[in-house]
């Protein structure tokens, strides 16, 4: 399908098959892939789109996502027969965030259930600052008011950390100094249990110790006299032979040995005292270590020592906890004030366009003969921020003069919302710089001459931008440069949908069918053509 024109329609019977176009306008655009939707689910299908946008500056989104610009643009969904997709950008593969970003900037397609739309916050907030000016101001409040809300969350779990952190600290607190009373390695537990062992036994000790000491240098035939009388005897023979004065020279340095060893066994026996009260001292120390093994179920030093620094590092943790804390709450401080400023900044610029946007809708729906109705923005100022940011905002509506301003939903019929809508997209489209946009069936609940006056608005738009409307009224399908028709056939097995672009008398034909029912009459016939030659 190609639309030349400024300006296309689609017409066609209903269930002639206008959806399959939507859906696989929907398909490239982004929207769900689904592969009950596919006739055929042994094949893939493929959908592309092709945009003439060397009007439009789209440099910077092909730049942010890495992408080369190319005039045209094309948009490609490939769907398999499991209903898995791949999106490509001038067959560049991307994700669907990107493609739905793209598609933003492309196309509008409006179709019935939208709108609904006009009584939801978020999309009245989006229209108006489309037409304050303020789309980009509010995209950057979205990022701010973004960080803000994980900002506090990370916070609000910091502070939960915190609070059972606090829970734990005189625990572990405990914990560590138990641990730190003792400044122990390896060595100092053996050195204590050394020391134990030799105190416990100190008596046995010191008696061998006395015994040897005596049997080495006490009394008149110690060991070291005797081996004194050895060393003169060889002393007095070493001027006859060298191997005789080596043998003195062992047996003097032997002599010097045991001297030593006798002086070291009387200073051990001097220093050895049983000292009841350093030996509970030393046994409580140990006990207590064992104890601290046994509670931390570990064997050695060393592990009780690993327990000890990980301890430190919860103790330390909870110290770095709360600063972590304060630093957050400060950051925190700064980005509402940040996202406070650009809520309010956004906000003065919303109240002040609000006055242009009622007057050109108003303008417009007395163009569309509702020469009394009224359209009202009540925008109003919240406490605290919110994903919209500090604006309250109700589309208000009165149809008849001197009617009080109800909620749209509450007063506006069908056909009144639909003209309300075509009201918007008109003033949008003017602000907004877009080559697209798709009108499906807005004129429901819409006849006769404001139909007509709905087909010029149609026009105006086409000055500035591609319009394409699936329509059902004979009034707006006369406007089109360029007619589509969508019909079906039934073959053998199946039916199957067809579009043809409509020749002058075709179109003739499909206008008067439209304007009658049955087969179209002469007068139908000439009221066609008077019709199409007023536009």
């Amino acid at each position: 399908m190609s639309f030349p024109g400024q300006l296309s329609v689609i017409t066609g019977e209903t269930g002639a098959g206008k959806s399959i176009f939507l859906e696989a306008l929907g398909l490239a655009l982004g929207n769900r892939a689904d592969a009950g939707s596919l006739q055929n689910k042994a094949k893939k299908c493929v959908i592309e789109l092709e945009f003439d946008v060397k009007n439009y500056d789209l440099r910077d989104f092909f730049v942010k996502n890495g992408l080369d610009f190319e005039n045209p643009v094309i948009l490609r969904r490939e769907i398999n027969a499991e209903g898995k997709s791949r999106s490509f950008i001038n067959d560049s593969p991307v994700n669907l965030t990107a493609l739905k970003e793209i598609a933003d900037n492309l196309i509008d397609v409006h179709s019935q259930h939208q709108t609904l739309l006009l009584n939801q916050t978020k999309f009245q907030l989006q229209l108006i600052d489309s037409f304050a000016g303020t789309a980009n101001d509010f995209e950057l409040y979205k990022k701010l008011f973004k960080q803000l809300q994980e900002n506090k969350k990370h916070l609000e779990e910091l502070e939960n950390k915190e609070k059972q952190a606090k829970k734990d600290l005189d625990y572990y607190q405990f914990l560590f100094d138990e641990l730190n009373e003792f400044a122990l390695d390896e060595d100092d537990v053996k050195k204590l249990e050394d020391e134990s062992e030799t105190m416990e036994n100190a008596e046995f000790i010191k008696s061998a110790l006395s015994k040897t000491s005596g049997s080495l240098g006490g009394g008149e035939n110690n060991l070291l006299s005797s081996v004194s009388l050895l060393k003169q005897q060889l002393q007095s023979i070493t001027k006859f032979n060298n191997a005789y004065k080596e043998l003195f020279e062992r047996v003097n340095a032997s002599h010097i040995e045991l001297k030593d060893v006798y002086n070291e066994l009387e200073g051990e026996e001097g220093k050895l005292v049983f000292d009841p009260e350093k030996l509970n001292n030393i046994n409580d120390k140990l006990d207590k270590i064992n104890r601290l093994l046994k509670k931390h179920s570990v064997n050695s030093i060393s592990e009780l020592l690993k327990i000890k620094d990980e301890i430190k590092e919860k103790l330390q943790m909870f110290n770095s906890l709360e600063a972590e804390i304060e630093k957050l709450k400060k950051e925190i401080t700064k980005v509402e004030a940040s996202c406070k400023k650009q809520a309010k900044d956004i906000s003065d610029k919303r109240k002040k366009s609000i006055g242009g946007i009622e007057k050109s809708i108003d303008a417009i729906l007395n163009d569309l003969s509702m020469e009394n109705a009224k359209f009202k923005i009540d925008l109003k100022t919240k406490e605290g921020l919110s994903g919209s940011g500090i604006d309250e905002v109700s589309f208000m509506f009165s149809a008849n003069k001197g009617g009080e301003f109800k909620e749209l939903h509450k007063v506006a019929s069908g056909g009144e919302m639909s003209r309300l809508m075509l009201s918007l997209k008109s003033v949008l489209a003017q602000k907004r710089a877009l080559p697209t946009i798709i009108f499906d069936e807005i004129d429901t609940g819409i006849s006769g001459d404001v139909a007509n006056k709905m087909g010029n608005i149609f026009s105006q738009m086409a000055g500035k931008m591609q319009v394409i409307s699936i329509t059902h009224l004979p009034q707006i399908a006369s406007k089109g440069q360029h007619h589509l028709f969508v019909y079906k056939n039934d073959d053998k097995d199946k039916t199957r949908s067809f579009i043809k672009v409509l020749a002058k008398d075709e179109r003739t034909v499909e206008i008067a069918k439209m304007l009658s029912t049955g087969k179209p009459t002469e007068s139908a016939i000439k009221n066609a053509k008077d019709l199409l030659s007023s536009n």
